[in-house]
C-alpha cells in the first residue's frame, strides 16, 4: 500500500529537506529506495500500541516516532531498522531528530568499532591490545558503578596508549609523557572517521592525552578510565614481580579515583 498523504501533525519527517539524497552521474537526485513509497511493500504501514496508554498508533516504515494521539507520547518506530544510522555522521540529516533509543545505539555501535580500529591499528602487537581490551573491561565495571558515559569512557579506553607506536618510533620512548603527547591525534583520526561527534571526540582526546596525570577535580569519565589503567597496570607488575597484599592495599588506598576503582582493584588482584 502506497499513501497519498500523511497526517504532518503526528510524524516527523526524518529525512529532512524530503529526504537525503544522492547526486548520479547525470545530476538528477533520487531518493534511497528503500525509503522511496514507489518501492514499499504491504505492512510498509502498520499498526502500534502507545507503551503508555496502549492506544492503536499508525506508522510509516520510515517514521523515526510518533506521537500517540490519545495521550500525546512520543516513541521510537518498533519495527524501524535504524542500520547504518546508528553510526553514521549524517543521521541527524537524514533522520531528524533521533530518539534516546538510537542515540544509546549509536553509543554501543562506537565503542565497538573504535575497539576493532584499535586491533587494526596494533596489527600484530597482541600485548598492546590485550591491554587495552582488559582497561576497557574494567573501565565499563567502574563507568557503571559511577553513571559515567560508558561511550566515552570505552573509547578513551580503547584508545588511550594508542600513541604508543609512534612514541616508540619518534622518541625510541614508552614512557607516558610521549603517549600523551603523540596519542590524541591518532585517536582524533580514527574517532572523526568512525562518525563520532565533536564533543565525544574532544573529551577522548583529552583524556588520552593526561591518562596518566589526573587533574584537580577530574570528571567521572575520567577517573573510570584512570583507575581500569591502574588495575592493569598493576595486574601486569604483579604478574613479573610478586606484591604483598599490604603493599597493594595501601597503593589502592592512596591512588585510586574513584570508591568502585577501589573495590574493583581489591576483588581483583587481593
Amino acid at each position: 500500500m502506497v499513501p497519498e498523504s500523511r497526517d504532518h501533525d503526528q510524524t516527523i519527517d526524518p529525512h529532512g529537506y524530503e529526504g537525503v539524497r544522492a547526486q548520479n552521474k547525470g545530476g538528477a537526485c533520487m531518493r534511497c529506495p528503500g525509503q522511496d513509497t514507489q518501492y514499499w511493500s504491504e505492512g510498509s504501514i502498520f499498526e502500534a500500541k502507545c507503551p503508555k496508554c496502549e492506544s492503536i498508533v499508525e506508522f510509516f516504515k520510515d517514521d523515526t516516532a510518533r506521537k500517540c494521539g490519545a495521550c500525546g507520547h512520543r516513541f521510537a518506530n518498533p519495527k524501524m531498522d535504524f542500520g547504518c544510522a546508528s553510526y553514521c555522521q549524517y543521521a541527524e540529516q537524514c533522520l531528524g531528530t533521533l530518539p534516546p533509543e538510537l542515540l544509546a545505539q549509536r553509543g554501543d555501535l562506537l565503542k565497538d568499532r573504535v575497539a576493532i580500529s584499535m586491533k587494526r591499528y596494533f596489527k600484530s602487537d597482541f600485548k598492546r591490545i590485550g591491554h587495552a581490551t582488559r582497561v576497557a573491561r574494567y573501565a565499563e565495571r567502574i563507568g557503571k558503578e559511577e553513571n559515567g558515559n560508558l561511550s566515552v569512557i570505552l573509547c578513551a579506553a580503547y584508545l588511550h596508549d594508542i600513541g604508543i607506536h609512534e612514541a616508540e618510533r619518534k622518541y625510541n620512548s614508552t614512557a607516558a609523557r610521549y603517549q600523551e603527547e603523540l596519542g590524541p591525534a591518532i585517536a582524533e583520526e580514527i574517532l572523526a572517521k568512525l562518525g563520532a561527534t565533536s564533543e565525544l571526540i574532544a573529551e577522548v582526546c583529552d583524556m588520552v592525552g593526561h591518562h596518566h596525570h589526573p587533574r584537580e577535580n577530574e570528571t567521572v569519565n575520567f577517573k573510570a578510565l584512570y583507575d581500569a589503567d591502574l588495575i592493569a597496570n598493576l595486574e601486569d607488575n604483579k604478574a613479573e614481580e610478586p606484591i604483598s597484599a599490604e603493599r597493594l592495599d595501601r597503593i589502592i588506598e592512596k591512588s585510586f579515583l574513584s570508591e568502585s576503582g577501589g573495590d574493583i582493584a581489591r576483588a581483583i588482584l587481593l
